[in-house]
């Protein structure tokens, strides 16, 4: 499987050149070779990918639920897709056994996103409590640190949430299971995620 973003990151809705030239080779624990290289960010690249989410922030915090829920929904149908493709890299990066990597760790990533999605359907962002109104606000740019095992499933649980309170975040995938992201930010490209809204640097 190719990655032809592999030595670039996902910024401002666009596939960017890195800062620095320093990079990392993704080896498979399987067979101990190389199956990749990624790039790895600076401090210019973090800055680049805040400053995104930061002016992102100011539109799509005034989304309504109707359009947050929508654009979940569209992820949930191109995540559903390109499943096997998730279950290969992870297969690949991160040793899961491809019965494995297929049965479970791709679909809970898939599971947690139309599970935030059906409770969007419920979910009161605003009540009423004796004469006080409680209203929950986005509060704002996430950063995000995910860890190498279930790699698409800790994605998924920060980055779903995120997305359906009206947050902007950055993504800093584990280098040592990386490409699994890679793929996770097409997908949002695809299903429209607004520019700015998500962001993702590897390091």
């Amino acid at each position: 499987m190719q990655f032809e973003n592999a030595r670039k990151f996902y910024i401002d809705g666009q596939w960017v050149d890195p800062s620095t030239s320093d990079t990392v080779e993704v080896v498979n624990p399987a067979t101990e070779e190389p199956i990749e290289t990624i790039a790895l960010g600076g401090q210019a690249d973090v800055d680049a990918a805040v400053a995104a989410a930061k002016a992102a922030f100011e539109s799509f915090s005034r989304t309504t639920v109707a359009e947050r829920k929508a654009l979940l929904d569209k992820v949930v149908e191109l995540f559903g897709a390109r499943s096997n493709d998730i279950a290969d890299v992870i297969s690949l990066e991160m040793g899961a056994p491809g019965s494995l990597a297929k049965a479970a760790q791709a679909p809970t990533g898939l599971f947690h996103f139309a599970t935030t999605s059906a409770l969007l359907d419920h979910f009161e962002f605003e009540e009423t409590r004796g004469t006080t109104l409680v209203v929950k606000e986005p509060v704002g740019v996430v950063g995000m640190i995910t860890p190498w095992n279930w790699p698409i499933n800790q994605i998924a649980c920060k980055v779903a949430p995120a997305l359906a309170a009206g947050c902007t975040m950055v993504l800093k995938p584990s280098e040592v299971a990386p490409l699994n992201a890679l793929l996770f930010a097409e997908i949002m490209h695809e299903a429209g995620v607004p520019a700015g809204v998500f962001n993702l640097v590897n390091g």
